[in-house]
């Protein structure tokens, strides 16, 4: 115990605290690429090939660019010739929660009409994959077909777009036979 007028020495570091000290900026674009990077490694891991990656100027592409329609890539990844759907990546957004599905002017409504767009004009369903910082990547797609496994799913319609959300994790143990048009 200090004796009177003697004073206590704290051993504690609050130069961290400082409120004058910038956030380092976070590079979006890169954020992005890199998810999309990761997402192409697990699809090429999954198959065991190397055709998924990612899309020359971002999935705008097949917008943007005045190409015959067997050129033309929608989505964020290249895929597959047989592959059954369009791939869509999102990372970040991490202030969109659960609720945001019902709210219809969120990011996550705008993804899915989106992708839902790409979609009809590809041909393919969807699958809109979505990373958040420290959370499992999600999946939802327009592909509303019953599957008999046993992923948690979540079903239903945003923007009168037909939905199912799971893991991303589920959706990469089903059978490969799932993802390929014979």
């Amino acid at each position: 115990m200090p004796k009177k007028n003697q004073e206590i020495q704290d051993d504690f570091d609050l130069s961290n605290f400082t409120t004058n000290q910038k956030r380092k900026k976070v590079n979006s674009r890169a954020k992005g690429n890199r998810f999309e990077n990761k997402v192409a490694k697990l699809f090429n891991q999954k198959f065991n090939t190397k055709e998924f990656s990612r899309t020359p100027g971002s999935g705008a592409f097949a917008t943007t660019h005045k190409l015959p329609s067997y050129m033309k890539i929608y989505g964020d990844l290249i895929t597959p010739e047989k592959f059954r759907f369009i791939i869509e990546c999102k990372k970040g957004y991490n202030g969109e929660t659960i609720c945001d599905l019902f709210n219809n002017k969120s990011d996550v409504s705008d993804m899915i009409v989106k992708a839902e767009r790409d979609s009809q004009n590809s041909s393919k369903p969807f699958l809109l994959i979505i990373g958040q910082d420290r959370k499992d990547p999600v999946v939802i797609t327009n592909d509303v077909i019953r599957y008999d496994d046993n992923s948690q799913t979540l079903e239903g319609t945003i923007k009168n777009i037909g939905i199912k959300m799971f893991k991303l994790k589920d959706l990469l143990s089903r059978d490969s036979s799932y993802f390929f048009d014979e």
